[in-house]
């Protein structure tokens, strides 16, 4: 059984359901107590900036659900003590930009952890964190940086599209022995879709193929697959169709999907929001060149955004985040060989 909840609640749920499951997972962040974490009367009030933690500290004993200063360093150089100490901490930073404050603790120490001690100690923790463009918050609140945490190895870098596998994969990164960055798109809190009812995971390495065809393969990551969806289901009218490819995860990332099919389709489009440069498109681009270039029928198509900072300008803003026209428009420049 199913049923249609939004991306918030889908994420809140599969929070709720672990915290229950096991006593040693643990939620911290600036107000995910939402006030229960100060020293006033107040026991509920949103639960983090974007609601994800509504209801934990209500449901769960307060030392469980961990209001901190304002301090990205303090906050994962606790839930990195507190995984080493035998805790799953779920570690949230309000924005995805401001993992620079805290990249020591990310980088340095809990994605070396595992490898450091021999393999004898582990670090499962999980960072949530809100990423992207699209709700007008400037060029320091609405960067995709997943590229960056990518290319670091010992981290497990997540990037859901849907409610429902939003739901699955944030239970498989609390139940992971590693790591995990977890990218949530602020634009998809709100956007609904079926859930399954109970408990489910997602194994992370697994791409969704969320649409199929013959002409080309498209991969699209976040925010991307349901603008992708939308820009394919629009092309049908000229006869082109596409497999959609939504890696979910891009560390691990599931190559075989996109070479298999590759080798049917030939050609190749990514999307990405993030600036071009040393982007999730440039390497998904690289790999496909060394691994299956005897697949390709044609040059690799990237449609990005460009290499500038998010405008603050909502005029401004839709022009750079690619959007469903302009990625009709890199598909049809791909098949046509323009």
């Amino acid at each position: 059984m199913s049923r249609v909840i939004t991306f918030r609640e889908a994420l809140n749920e599969a929070l709720y359901e672990e915290m229950e499951r096991d006593p040693t997972v643990l939620v911290l962040g600036e107000d995910v107590a939402g006030g229960a974490g100060g020293t006033g009367d107040t026991v509920e009030a949103a639960g983090g900036i974007f609601g994800v933690t509504h209801g934990l500290a209500r449901a769960f004993v307060r030392d469980r659900v961990i209001d901190t200063p304002i301090s990205e360093s303090a906050i994962i150089g606790a839930a990195n003590g507190a995984a080493l100490a035998g805790y799953r901490p779920v570690a949230e930073l309000m924005f995805a930009d401001f993992v620079g404050v805290c990249m020591d603790q990310v980088y340095n120490q809990a994605a070396k952890f595992r490898y450091m001690f021999g393999g004898k100690m582990s670090a499962p923790l999980v960072i949530r964190t809100a990423m992207g463009a699209g709700m007008n918050m400037g060029a320091q609140h609405s960067q995709t940086i997943y590229p960056l945490l990518t290319a670091i190895p010992g981290l497990k870098v997540v990037i859901p599209s849907n409610a429902a596998d939003a739901k699955g994969l944030l239970k498989t990164a609390i139940r992971d022995e590693d790591p995990v960055v977890f990218f949530e798109h602020k634009a998809l809190y709100n956007k609904k879709g079926e859930v399954p009812e109970g408990d489910y995971t997602i194994p992370f390495g697994e791409a969704d193929m969320t649409r199929e065809g013959d002409d080309v393969t498209v991969v699209a990551m976040g925010r991307m697959v349901p603008f992708a969806e939308k820009a394919i289901d629009g092309l049908a009218d000229q006869g082109i169709t596409a497999d959609l490819i939504d890696p979910r995860t891009v560390s691990p990332l599931d190559t075989e999907m996109i070479f298999e099919s590759l080798d049917h389709t030939g050609r190749l489009v990514v999307v990405d929001e993030s600036p071009p440069r040393c982007s999730l498109a440039s390497d998904i681009a690289g790999i496909v060149a060394q691994e299956a270039f005897g697949s390709l029928r044609g040059p690799v198509k990237l449609v990005t955004a460009p290499h500038a900072p998010t405008p603050f300008s909502p005029g401004l803003e839709r022009a750079y985040v690619p959007g469903p026209d302009r990625i009709a428009q890199g598909i049809l420049d791909c098949v046509k060989g323009n």
